[in-house]
């Protein structure tokens, strides 16, 4: 559309003698951004234009021009030749302008009992909703490899830390289901708020609702909504849903976040506990033997840059007043990076479980290390000493006192020397004082034994839909 001075002529432009200023234009578009939703608009524009034929509001006729148009749109972006222009600001326009262009008079009926305010949060809900269960599903994947890696090693004997100190042995096969654990809580809290968002702004007009005898239950049910929103202001300005998916997805990154560290950890030369296949290592510019785990370390950055969006979209709501304001534009664009960065991450993270190699012969060494049977031993001066749990701790810490002089760990410290501490022990203790004794014995629910571990392997595999074992 063009002024009569041949400048392009905004659709909302009736009441404006002046064009916009180059910079006005340049900070109000968001059509490079939102462009991202033009089938969710194209799918609202039908679910509107169908309501409004069913109503009465518009002829059949405008309705099957309309729906044709908006075939031909669609024809045209999956081409990838939809004539995006940066002049008409926002995807909406565009969609509306191009169908003008196709269609003609007809076109101009399809804004009726609609504003792009309830329009424009409509194609986000949309795409939210989407961008929801893609992000499900890449957490499902990073659960799969966790689980693979599990079942390999139920019996894999490793440190388990507190402080990064060694408390006490604990098998791989248990520490990968942790992980397995976040993700399924993740994956809840997206599920949650995938179920809060779905509800149909449409129909709430700018911020009112409208005077046209419009049908809301219509369009929502049409478009997969389980009701429409029941407060127009609020239909027109919450972006709570945005923002609970944001803070869902940065708490799967935090996880993300902590099992990249570990792997950090765990491929350093000082722990030695796995390998990263080349495929998820880079190398050094000027250090030939490096290998590096890049992979992960980025996994740490990008977990921040998520919760940053979520911030950042948090910041731009809390002090806007009902209903709309234009600092909501910027939500998608937040939220379209969030979900981008997630998804790339739990990608690559599920790729980096499923390449990698564990050194368990170095990890088991490393969980003989530090006293780390020590509780067992404790533990073993209560069961069969019916000491109290208090004086077994103060035996238990002396014994190791000796030890630790010695310069042995406990299962190689004398028992003459145990029995200067406490002349009651006999060759017995040394039953309990290995690493696969103390992960063996845990075996109340959730705990580390191999017992344990391989019943919450065959558990997953049912939840997650795999075969289980025979």
């Amino acid at each position: 559309m063009a002024d009569k001075n041949g400048k392009g002529q905004q659709m909302w432009g009736g009441r404006f003698a002046a064009q916009p200023s180059d910079i006005m234009q340049s900070i109000n578009a968001s059509i490079d951004v939102d462009r991202r939703m033009v089938l969710q608009d194209i799918a609202g524009s039908r679910a509107h234009a169908d309501m409004l034929a069913d109503c009465g509001i518009i002829s059949e006729e405008d309705n099957e021009a309309i729906q044709g148009g908006l075939d031909r749109i669609l024809d045209e972006v999956k081409a990838g030749n939809f004539p995006y222009r940066v002049e008409l600001e926002d995807i909406h326009m565009n969609v509306e302008a191009r169908l003008k262009e196709l269609i003609g008079e007809p076109a101009g009926r399809l804004h009726t009992a609609r504003s792009r305010n309830d329009q424009v949060v409509t194609d986000f809900r949309l795409w939210v909703r989407g961008a929801l269960t893609e992000a499900q599903s890449a957490l499902a994947g990073l659960q799969k490899a966790l689980l693979k890696r599990a079942e390999e090693h139920v019996e894999s004997i490793m440190p388990g830390f507190t402080h990064l100190q060694t408390a006490q042995p604990v098998t791989l096969g248990h520490h990968l289901l942790a992980y397995v654990e976040m993700a399924e809580r993740d994956r809840g809290r997206i599920y949650d708020a995938a179920l809060r968002l779905n509800e149909s702004p449409l129909g709430a007009a700018a911020l009112a609702g409208t005077g046209f005898p419009i049908d809301r239950d219509i369009t929502a049910e049409s478009l997969g909504f389980d009701r429409p929103m029941a407060n127009s202001l609020d239909a027109v300005s919450a972006r709570d849903f945005a923002l609970e998916a944001l803070a869902a997805l940065s708490i799967a990154a935090t996880h993300l976040s902590r099992l990249a560290e570990e792997i950090v950890l765990w491929t350093s030369a000082q722990f030695g506990f796995a390998q990263l296949s080349d495929e998820w290592s880079t190398g050094s510019s000027i250090m030939p033997q490096k290998r590096n785990p890049d992979a992960a370390e980025l996994i740490r950055a990008k977990a921040a840059l998520i919760t940053g969006h979520f911030t950042s979209l948090q910041g731009a709501v809390k002090a806007l007043p009902l209903a709309y304001a234009k600092d909501l534009q910027d939500d998608k664009r937040l939220t379209f990076e969030a979900f981008d960065t997630f998804g790339l991450c739990a990608r690559a993270m599920a790729g980096m479980i499923d390449t990698i190699h564990f050194e368990t012969v170095a990890m088991r060494a490393a969980a003989a290390k530090g006293f780390s049977t020590a509780t067992d031993l404790a533990d073993y001066l209560v069961r069969e000493l019916k000491m109290p749990f208090r004086d077994a701790h103060h035996v238990t810490g002396r014994i190791v006192a000796l030890a630790e002089a010695d310069g042995v760990d406990l299962a190689a410290l004398p028992l003459q020397s145990m029995q200067t501490v406490e002349p009651r022990l006999t060759e017995d203790i040394f039953s309990v004082l290995s690493v696969e004794a103390s992960a063996a014995s845990r075996q109340s629910y959730g705990g580390t034994s191999p017992v344990r571990v391989a019943e919450q392997v065959d558990l997953w595999k049912k939840r997650l839909g795999l075969e289980a074992k025979s």
